[in-house]
């Protein structure tokens, strides 16, 4: 089932700070994805849940057009990247 998250970015530390909002949906738990990380990864709290959003903002996109010019040559670097967190997340 997938769900559907609403993502808001807000420009910290000036005076006219800009905001961008955005609707995605992913087929993961976000949230549980980010607690894993922050559980296993040995990442500090903050960039675990960078890791965490960045991960499921790319992924799912690059998997539907991995043969797009953009992401062809990144991708299979991606996914042994994905498979060797995946596994140290599992068994960490």
């Amino acid at each position: 089932m997938m769900k559907t998250y609403q993502i808001t970015i807000q420009e910290q530390n000036t005076n006219e700070p800009q905001t961008l909002t955005f609707e995605m949906q992913d087929r993961e738990n976000l949230f549980g994805v980010i607690e894993a990380l922050k559980a296993k990864s040995g990442l500090e709290e903050n960039e675990a849940t960078r890791l965490g959003l960045s991960l499921r903002l790319i992924g799912p996109l690059m998997m539907k057009d991995r043969k797009h010019p953009l992401f062809a040559e990144f991708f299979p670097h991606f996914k042994n990247f994905m498979t060797n967190l995946k596994s140290k997340v599992k068994n960490g």
